[in-house]
């Protein structure tokens, strides 16, 4: 049987978010009881919490919901990337070492030796825009990171979702990638069918090739 490494960090009150967004909370509707069979609860989320799939939606008034978008990109080889600890952005240099002429159409980031899950990270590692143009040139359909975001948390502008937007890719954020190898692996991270949302939390995942 395949190796399975779950790249998904729990979602729960404790998960931190984005300073404004909704947090996960969760209230039973119902309860198993003698006069109840079922337990059935109700939760609110952003659906940026844990990890995610942003929708073009979520950096383009005109962009397509995450319940629009193909699912092609979310499913099939990748490559995952380890790049040096500690860094503000990363940068080509810092993947340099990783891009070969049989790049995977998806990359997969490591920025943390371990993914904050308690307290959200305001200097969170981003993405430089020129890197995902020369990706975006060399074929790439999604890039994913144990990152919050791949702009900077105090961001206006998001010059990397905007480079998202004009060269179609998509992107994970908040993969929990500590103990994933360096290497290529088969991804599986569905978005949900949600018709008007603008991201969709992910069960993602990476099987051995």
């Amino acid at each position: 049987m395949k190796k399975i490494w779950d790249i998904s960090p729990c979602v729960d009150s404790t998960s931190p978010v984005f300073p404004g967004d909704t947090p996960y909370q969760q209230q039973w509707s119902a309860q198993w009881s003698e006069q109840c069979p079922v337990n059935v609860s109700a939760i609110s989320l952003s659906p940026h919490v844990g990890a995610h799939a942003d929708a073009p939606l979520h950096y383009s008034p005109q962009g397509q919901s995450i319940g629009q978008v193909d699912l092609a990109p979310y499913l099939g080889p990748c490559r995952v990337v380890h790049c040096a600890l500690g860094l503000a952005c990363v940068k080509w240099k810092d993947i340099a070492h990783a891009i070969t002429q049989d790049l995977p159409p998806r990359l997969l980031l490591r920025t943390y030796a371990a993914q904050p899950r308690l307290k959200f990270d305001t200097q969170l590692p981003a993405i430089a825009p020129d890197v995902l143009n020369r990706l975006a040139d060399m074929g790439l359909l999604l890039i994913g990171t144990d990152s919050a975001s791949i702009d900077p948390a105090e961001s206006q502008t998001l010059p990397s979702h905007q480079v998202l937007r004009l060269r179609n890719l998509r992107v994970l954020e908040n993969l929990l990638l500590d103990a994933v190898p360096a290497g290529d692996y088969e991804l599986i991270a569905l978005p949900l069918k949600l018709a008007q949302a603008d991201a969709s939390p992910v069960r993602a995942i990476l099987r051995e090739l």
